[in-house]
C-alpha cells in the first residue's frame, strides 16, 4: 500500500497534525488488569524455529498427522498460515475473571480458523470482536469466523468509516480495494457497534481509542495512491480515519498497545493512548507499525527515536512494519524487541 507519487500541498494540509497539548477533556479511567495475553492468530510471517522464553510462547510444526503420501507414514506436519493480514487474539485477566477478545480478522476467509485450529484455540470462547480499521486485510477472515460460530451473535467494534470504498491509483494501475459491508457483516451474526470516540470495553479494563489525534510532525498518513470515494469523486485518503488501536493498563507496568496498521501514526497512537488514560508508561506496543516501502521509510528513524524516549519493556512489530523498520527497531531496541510470527503468544504479568 506504499507509493511514491508526489502528494499535493492540499494533501499534506489533510494530513497535518492537530495540535492536543496537555491531558484529554475527558480523560477516561482505564481499570489496571493482572495479565494480557495476545497470540498472534495471523501475520505476514511464520517461522517455527523461533525459540520463546518466560514471556513469549512460539508454535511450532505441531503433530504430523496432514495426509501426504509421499511420506513414509503417510503424513506430515503442516504448521501455521502467514499472509499479508493481521489478527490477534486478546485475552484480559482480572482477578480470576477473564475475557477474550479478537483483534481484526487477516486476509483470507480461512486463515484465521485454520491458524486457530492448529493452535488449539477455542473460538467459541471469543466474546466480541474490535476492528482496527476497515481495510479487507484485516477483515477478511469474519466470514469464516462467523460460519465457526453459527447462529451466535457476536458484537463488534467499528468506527464508522469502516465502510468507506478504497482504492490504491497510481499512473501504472488501479487496485480497488473490497470494501466492508455492514450489511454482510449483520447477515453473517455480527451485532456491529459503530464509534467514532474513545470507549470502554471489558468492565472498563479495554479501551478502543477510536479517532485518533495527530500529533507528530513526521506522521504524516497514507501516500497520494491511497484514495477514498467521496459520493461523486475519488479523493487522496491520507489520514485512514476509521484506524483505531487496543489499549489495556496492565497494573504496576503501564500501558500496552496493539495497533493493526497503525496508519494513524504508531507514536501519534501511543501520544494518544497515555494522554486518554493518564498512564505514562509504555509497557508493550505489538502489532503492524505501517513503516514499510519508499514513502514511509523516512519515517523510520523519527519513530524509532521516539519509540526509544517511550522506553517499552516489548515492542513485537509485525505486519505492514517492513524489513528495514524491524532491523532498525531491533538494533536500536534490542532487549525489548522481539520477532513476530503466526502463533506467537506474549504474556505479560503485573509486577
Amino acid at each position: 500500500m506504499c507509493d511514491t507519487t508526489h502528494a499535493t500541498p492540499h494533501d499534506a494540509a489533510l494530513s497535518a497534525p492537530r495540535p492536543a497539548p496537555g491531558r484529554a477533556v475527558d480523560p477516561i479511567t482505564l481499570q489496571p488488569v493482572d495479565e494480557v495475553r495476545v497470540t498472534v492468530l495471523m501475520d505476514n510471517t511464520i517461522d517455527a524455529l523461533l525459540v520463546g522464553d518466560e514471556h513469549t510462547i512460539r508454535a511450532g510444526f505441531g503433530p504430523a498427522d496432514t495426509a501426504a503420501g509421499q511420506f513414509e507414514t503417510g503424513h506430515t506436519a503442516v504448521g501455521l498460515l502467514a499472509e499479508h493480514g493481521f489478527s490477534a487474539l486478546v485475552t484480559v485477566r482480572r482477578g480470576n475473571r477473564e475475557t477474550v477478545l479478537l483483534f481484526d480478522a487477516g486476509l483470507s476467509p480461512s486463515g484465521l480458523v485454520t491458524n486457530a485450529d492448529r493452535l488449539a484455540v477455542d473460538l467459541g470462547s471469543l466474546q466480541g470482536v474490535v476492528l482496527s480499521h476497515g481495510h479487507f486485510d484485516h477483515a477478511g477472515g469474519l466470514g469464516g469466523l462467523a460460519a465457526r460460530l453459527g447462529a451466535r451473535r457476536m458484537p463488534m467494534v467499528v468506527h464508522p468509516q469502516a465502510w468507506t470504498r478504497r482504492r490504491l491509483h497510481t499512473p501504472q494501475s488501479t487496485f480497488d480495494m473490497p470494501t466492508l459491508s455492514r450489511k454482510a457483516l449483520d447477515a453473517e451474526g455480527f451485532e456491529v457497534v459503530e464509534r467514532s470516540r474513545p470507549s470502554l470495553l471489558v468492565d472498563g479494563s479495554v479501551l478502543i481509542t477510536g479517532e485518533v489525534d495527530r500529533t507528530t510532525d513526521f506522521e504524516h498518513g497514507m501516500p497520494a495512491a491511497h484514495q477514498a470515494w467521496r459520493g461523486d469523486h475519488w479523493e487522496h485518503d491520507p489520514r485512514v480515519i476509521d484506524d483505531q488501536a487496543l489499549v489495556v493498563h496492565l497494573r504496576d507496568r503501564g500501558l500496552v498497545v496493539l495497533t493493526g496498521c497503525g496508519h494513524a501514526g504508531v507514536v501519534n497512537i501511543v501520544r494518544h493512548a497515555r494522554r486518554l488514560t493518564g498512564v505514562g508508561p509504555l509497557h508493550a506496543l505489538l502489532g503492524g507499525f505501517h513503516l514499510t516501502g519508499p514513502a514511509f521509510e523516512p519515517v523510520i528513524a523519527p519513530t524509532v527515536r521516539a519509540l526509544q524516549d517511550f522506553a517499552p519493556r516489548l515492542i513485537a512489530p509485525g505486519h505492514c512494519t517492513g524489513w528495514r523498520a524491524q532491523h532498525a527497531l531491533a538494533a536500536a531496541m534490542p532487549d525489548a524487541w522481539s520477532a513476530s510470527s503466526s502463533g506467537t503468544t506474549h504474556r505479560l504479568v503485573s509486577a
